[in-house]
């Protein structure tokens, strides 16, 4: 057997399991989608979300990209974030990264790693805004670590700075604002910043006051 065509049987055997518990599992899930949750995570294969956090299809939205980035400027993102929040409507959004993120690791080095640079350039910028704060830790894991809690914080930020954030807020007083954190070495989550509705941005230049007008 290759390598792909396992990934196809496994997958075979577990829905005969779903449906030998509960015949009707996936006839619920054909017609609606209703999660609570929009996870938006890193694409690193040691962090699946519905894995790390024991949720079932159906229960959590979900968004991967390199370091868990939320870019004004990525159409994907925003396309997932807008779907999520205006049609689902979505009650949480969480940003999770991981501690040992390879992307946060090439950040901090000055490596050319071709195309990649310019999404990695993103996570050179928090390293800027933060320098002071993580180069007074030891050099190694420690300011690693520091860089990936600050980035997550940032890309939760990042999220509220949306207009689609904002007149959610205004619409309708949510979603609320996660950012965590997923170790490796033991499988737990850390949280590490948390945003109410209509929650202080970090410069009032990025608050819109009339999106409800706009239609």
């Amino acid at each position: 057997m290759k390598v792909f065509e396992q990934l196809l049987f496994e997958n075979k055997a577990w829905a005969s399991e779903r449906v030998a518990e509960d015949p009707n599992y996936f006839h619920r899930l054909v017609d609606i989608q209703k999660p609570k949750f929009l996870w938006i995570g890193c694409s690193d294969s040691r962090v699946p979300p519905n894995e790390i956090t024991q949720t079932q299809p159906g229960e959590i939205f979900i968004h991967r990209n390199v370091a868990n980035l939320v870019l004004h400027t990525d159409l994907n993102l925003l396309s997932v974030l807008q779907y999520a929040v205006e049609v689902l409507e979505i009650e949480h959004i969480i940003v999770c990264g991981h501690y040992g993120c390879g992307g946060v690791k090439a950040a901090m080095t000055n490596k050319s790693y071709g195309l990649i640079n310019k999404w990695l350039r993103n996570i050179k910028d928090v390293y800027r805004y933060h320098q002071q704060e993580i180069e007074e830790l030891p050099e190694g894991d420690a300011r690693v670590n520091k860089l990936i809690e600050l980035n997550i914080m940032e890309q939760v930020y990042n999220l509220a700075k949306t207009s689609i954030i904002q007149k959610a807020w205004q619409k309708r007083n949510g979603p609320h604002l996660h950012g965590w954190v997923y170790a490796l070495d033991d499988g737990v989550i850390k949280p590490l910043v948390d945003l109410e509705p209509n929650g202080e941005l970090d410069h009032p230049i990025y608050k819109y006051d009339n999106l409800l007008d706009e239609g």
